[in-house]
């Protein structure tokens, strides 16, 4: 069995962003000549996200509108993590929501998705680097 690690490198210059990183992962993937197996793709910080769902714009907004109304930004002081002196609170709690990782199943050399299916970084606390390890295993 073989495996295969990198680090995908993100600085968003927004608070919010959603980043479409399917090529990367298949730049991945072709790198570490896996044929079968699995990718494991995950945010290595608790305040961004890696999802899987439609590359479709409205989507994106009603994502980034419906997180916010369920953790908003603002007022920073209505969360109790703030008093640590951050200010990013909600992006933990997005974060949660949105999930840590993905797993896709490997085919034939291919990531193995359904229709319409892509990978995302969610991030939820930008302006900063921040990382995505890509882990993949099969042979």
């Amino acid at each position: 069995m073989k495996n295969y690690r990198k680090e995908l490198w993100f600085n968003a210059p927004e608070r919010r962003a959603f980043i479409n990183i399917t090529h990367q992962v298949e730049e991945c993937l072709y790198e570490s000549g896996i044929i079968e197996g699995f990718a494991l793709v995950n945010a290595m910080h608790i305040t961004a996200s890696v999802f899987i769902n439609d590359d479709e714009r409205g989507l994106h907004q009603d994502y980034d509108d419906w997180l916010e109304e369920l953790a908003p930004h603002e007022p920073i002081s209505h969360y109790r993590h703030n008093r640590t002196g951050e200010d990013n609170g909600d992006a933990h709690l997005k974060r949660q929501i949105m999930g840590r990782e993905v797993v896709v199943a490997i085919t034939n050399g291919q990531l193995d998705f359904g229709p319409w299916e892509q990978i995302f970084y969610g991030e939820f606390d930008g302006r900063r680097r921040k990382r995505v390890l890509v882990k993949i295993i099969g042979e």
